[in-house]
């Protein structure tokens, strides 16, 4: 039998499993719970109705969250020129070409999202082993493949807190949306981004129910059950 904390039972105590929570009242719930010794990650755990195994059924998608994530974004672009001019105005932390393959090559990755301009993509490609297991390869899907002229917007976007959506071997989409430290109005408008994102993502191939369940839990707190109605209801305004 699997021991827990006081603190943990605490909070189990207030949640009520038969229950399923208006997204509203879900974030309230979620931030009481989070009593950790530390700002929690608040986060969406969303079943659905696709299979993984079928290529044309697999989600992979970039929600930019209105407030964030709670956290400093270290942000590299890889590019050269004018671009990297641009790059360097907009703020990003590091910006280079071969200068940067050399340092990843050698074991750096202390940053949190890369941005590409297409000409550098046949460099870095041999990256791949690198940064593809960490989630930091660039990719025209996830928006971080951008022409020069967009690299001030995608910096920015980056700034603001892009989250991967991805389907795990079980179907299964984790994402992360805000601290417990934020407002409520703040982890509201962050999870209406995260869903509407999601549904606009359905595979035309899956058939049936989509979303099957969602629950939202602090770090380390219990998991919350969410009202799918009013959770598909969301819309950003």
């Amino acid at each position: 039998m699997v021991k827990t904390s006081k603190r943990y039972q605490g909070v189990v105590a207030l949640v009520d499993r038969d229950h399923a929570y208006e997204p509203a009242a879900a974030i309230s719930l979620a931030k009481k719970t989070a009593t950790a010794k530390f700002d929690e990650t608040v986060e969406l755990h969303i079943r659905t109705g696709a299979d993984p195994r079928q290529a044309d059924q697999l989600i992979r998608e970039v929600a930019l969250l209105p407030n964030g994530l709670g956290k400093p974004v270290r942000v590299l672009v890889f590019t050269q020129g004018d671009a990297a001019r641009a790059a360097r105005e907009a703020g990003a932390d590091y910006v280079g070409d071969d200068d940067l393959i050399q340092q990843i090559e050698g074991g750096w990755v202390e940053f949190d999202t890369s941005i590409a301009t297409p000409d550098m993509m046949g460099r870095i490609g041999r990256l791949g082993r690198v940064l593809g297991r960490r989630g930091l390869m660039p990719n025209p899907r996830t928006g971080t493949v951008v022409q020069a002229q967009d690299i001030p917007r995608a910096v920015a976007d980056a700034r603001k807190g892009r989250v991967e959506i991805r389907m795990d071997r079980t179907s299964i989409i984790h994402a992360p949306i805000g601290k417990a430290s934020f407002s409520e109005q703040a982890l509201l408008e962050n999870l209406t981004a995260v869903v509407e994102l999601i549904v606009r993502a359905r595979p035309a191939t899956v058939k049936g129910q989509f979303i099957r369940s969602a629950y939202l839990t602090a770090a380390m707190g219990p998991g919350i059950p969410m009202d799918l109605s009013s959770l598909l209801d969301l819309r950003v305004e």
